[in-house]
């Protein structure tokens, strides 16, 4: 059984859609500047950053409190 998570605004967002998100507001030179991780700056796609982000919790981390700070 899943609990709600009414104050959370991560709760229900693939961490595709919040990067999706942040590429169409930033743009990818911009996300590259704002967080300096090389799939963001070399050649940048949503797959291979998706890639590296599912296995890197500090950049994950990263990715979710910039989304935050766009949406607050």
């Amino acid at each position: 059984m899943s609990n709600p998570q009414p104050n959370n605004p991560l709760h229900g967002k693939t961490l595709e859609a919040i990067l999706t998100e942040l590429v169409a507001h930033y743009g990818w030179p911009e996300l590259g500047y704002r967080i300096r991780i090389n799939c963001f700056l070399q050649d940048p796609s949503i797959k291979s950053s998706l890639k590296f982000l599912r296995k890197t919790d500090w950049a994950r981390k990263k990715v979710e409190d910039l989304y935050l700070e766009m949406i607050g």
